[in-house]
Order: structure tokens, then sequence, then C-alpha cells
């Protein structure tokens, strides 16, 4: 038998080839997402177009012509107007954000209790991050501490008339305050109603369901204007002589009933897209109503449901603004209340308060866009390639 050389055999494995040069880098990457087809190319010059025309502008505006410091309107105004810059002169006026800058965090908040707003914003920075940090453990602690006594902690440092504290009225408050405790309040409560309302919806039992429909229904079918409205202005004719609700607490039992209503959309979505076999495997083990929703169907179903949650979530902070209609001032209430101020009146100065509104509903708006993209992700493990 003839014998065969084997020598040529690796005794182990080749080192791994660099990819081509034309593969990988920022060329490629600028080939592939910009320049990939003939219309790809048509877009992105269009884009760099636009990018030209109206970033340059801007940047000048905001920042290199801008007016960073300043007591009143004159440093905001041309000669011409009473000020102090050049005729012709177009620039943020900064000066005046900074000038009302605690009024619109704070509102008409006294200012020697601030401190008690910004300990309680600390107190929901200290529960909320590790809470949406997945890697930190003890949830069920940081879920009770956050929910249940955060909330009773953060009332009575805020309204105070407890230990000590001197009781500021809710009708003090305003600015981001009033948009974050209508956000919270309305998240917090919006989301287990909501899935409440979904199973209900979705129940066997015709009472049950049809309480849930009608509820669901009649809620969608009118804006958060009108509830606001009913809430703040009627609801108090058809209490008894002599009692009365807070303004504030009307107002969050509105926006968290109008929110939970279209959560419960979003979550019934979720619980249709699930298979029927996963209804039949948790069956087929004997499960309770009760421990196959919570076990199985449930935590399925919102997660495919998350970027609807995190919407819903979006366009209630949002519509926060919407409390100015009922006498309650929130950011961008305050923002547009001082632009009466007469110490203050010149053309720049609501344009620079509404872009300094609309940053800061962008920055947490984008923030829980980013962080419902990362959870997605992160739980997205039954659809990976």
């Amino acid at each position: 038998m003839q014998k065969h050389d084997l020598s040529y055999v690796r005794a182990e494995l080749a080192a791994a080839e660099p990819a081509p040069a034309g593969v990988t880098g920022l060329g490629a990457w600028v080939r592939k997402n910009l320049f990939a087809t003939p219309f790809d190319s048509a877009l992105t010059l269009l884009g760099l177009l636009v990018v030209a025309f109206v970033i340059p502008p801007f940047i000048n505006w905001a920042f290199i012509s801008a007016q960073w410091t300043g007591t009143d309107r004159t440093f905001c105004s041309t000669i011409a107007q009473g000020g102090i810059q050049p005729d012709g002169w177009s620039g943020a006026c900064w000066a005046f954000v900074n000038a009302k800058f605690s009024q619109f965090m704070f509102g008409r908040y006294p200012a020697e209790e601030h401190w008690r707003l910004i300990l309680t914003v600390i107190m929901l920075v200290v529960l909320l991050v590790p809470m949406m940090i997945p890697r930190i453990p003890r949830k069920g602690l940081n879920a009770i501490l956050l929910f249940g006594v955060f909330p009773i902690v953060a009332y009575i440092l805020m309204s105070g008339g407890w230990f000590g504290l001197p009781h500021v009225e809710t009708p003090l408050w305003g600015g981001l305050l009033v948009t974050l405790v209508l956000s919270f309040v309305g998240i917090t409560v919006s989301l287990p109603l909501g899935i409440v309302l979904a199973l209900g919806r979705r129940s066997k039992m015709p009472v049950v369901k049809m309480i849930c429909v009608i509820f669901i229904e009649a809620v969608r079918g009118i804006p958060l204007v009108t509830v606001l409205f009913m809430a703040s202005v009627m609801f108090p004719l058809f209490l008894p002589a002599g009692m009365t609700f807070d303004k504030l607490l009307r107002a969050l039992i509105g926006v968290a009933l109008f929110a939970s209503a279209y959560m419960a959309e979003v979550v019934r979505g979720g619980l249709q897209a699930i298979p029927k076999g996963q209804y039949e495997g948790a069956d087929s083990l004997g499960l309770s109503y009760w421990q196959k929703t919570g076990l199985i169907v449930l935590p399925q179903a919102l997660k495919l449901v998350i970027p609807g949650i995190v919407n819903t979530f979006i366009g209630l902070f949002k519509d926060t603004s919407l409390v100015y209609i009922i006498g309650m001032f929130d950011l961008l209430g305050v923002v547009r209340l001082n632009f009466s101020d007469a110490s203050w009146a010149s053309p720049q100065t609501p344009i620079s308060g509404l872009v300094f509104a609309g940053f800061v509903f962008w920055l947490f708006c984008f923030g829980m866009s980013r962080y419902s993209i990362y959870m997605e992700r992160r739980l997205d493990t039954g659809h990976k390639r």
C-alpha cells in the first residue's frame, strides 16, 4: 500500500486574516449607509444642503451672537429698541432664561424651601437609577421604595405641614416640578391600570368586559383637554356643598385615567400577539388563570410592546403642558407666563424661552426613547439571529 505524506497537515488553526480594507473603516460605512445607491446619494446630498442651510445660522443665533448675561430687556434689545445691542442684532436671549431659571424649575414655590424639592429629586434619582440597571440586585425592595415609600415621602417634603415643614399650597407649584409630578404619577398609575383594563377587555365575563370596553372607548374618544376641563371645572359641581378636592389632585387623576385607556390598547395588542400554544401549554401544566397570565403570557406580551408603552409615556410627558388650560403652570406654562414680564419684553425673549422649554422636553423624551431601545434589545432573546 502506498504511504501518504501527511507533513502538510496543520497542527494548529491559521491566524485570522484582517478584513479587506474596502469593507471596514469610515469609508466603507459611508459607502454602505450614505452612497449605496444613486437615490441614497441624492438624499444624502439633499440632507447635507439642509444641514448647511439650517445649522450655521442656528449656531450663530444660539451661541455666537447670544446674550448670556443681563438683568433686564435692554441686554436683549437693539439700540433702536431701547437696548444696548447694535442695530440688526439677532441672537438668543439666554439672560432671560438665566434670570427666570428658578421659576422655570419650581414655579412660585418659596425660594427658601427649594431645598425640599432638590432633596426630592435626589431621592428619585437614587431610587430610579438602580431600578433601570438590570445588573443591580434586589429589584423587589427597590420597587417598593420607589413606588410605595417614595411618593409618600415626596408628598410630605413638597407639600409640608408635617414634621415642622411649612405648608406650601399646590397653586404655588409650577414649572418643571409640575411636569415631573404629573408625568411620574401618570406613568406609575397608567401602566398597571392599563394592564388591568386590557385583561378585563379580553375577559370572558360579559359584565367585566363591557365595563372595560366602555371606559376605554369613552376615554379614547375625547381629547385630554376635555378630561382636564371636566376634572377641574365640572367635577366640583357634582360634589356636595363645601366639599372640594385639590386642583392638582384632580389633574393627576384625569391624566392617569386618560393615559391608562391608551395603555390598555397597547397591552391588549401584545396579548393578542402571543401564540395560542402558550396558553395551551400553560393549561396543560395545570396553572390557574392568574398564574398563566402573570408567569407566562403577560411577561411575553409586555416585552413585545415596549416601544408602544414608551411611546405612550413620551406622549403623556408632553401632554402635561395642556394643564395650562385649567390654570396650572407646568414648564411651558411658566415660560409663556413670563413673556408678559415688561422688564424682559423684547423680540428675542419668546423664542429663547420656547427653545429652552423644547430642549428640556426633548432631553427627557430622548432619554426615555434610548432606554426603551436598550431594554428592547436586551429582552429580545427569542428573536436574535
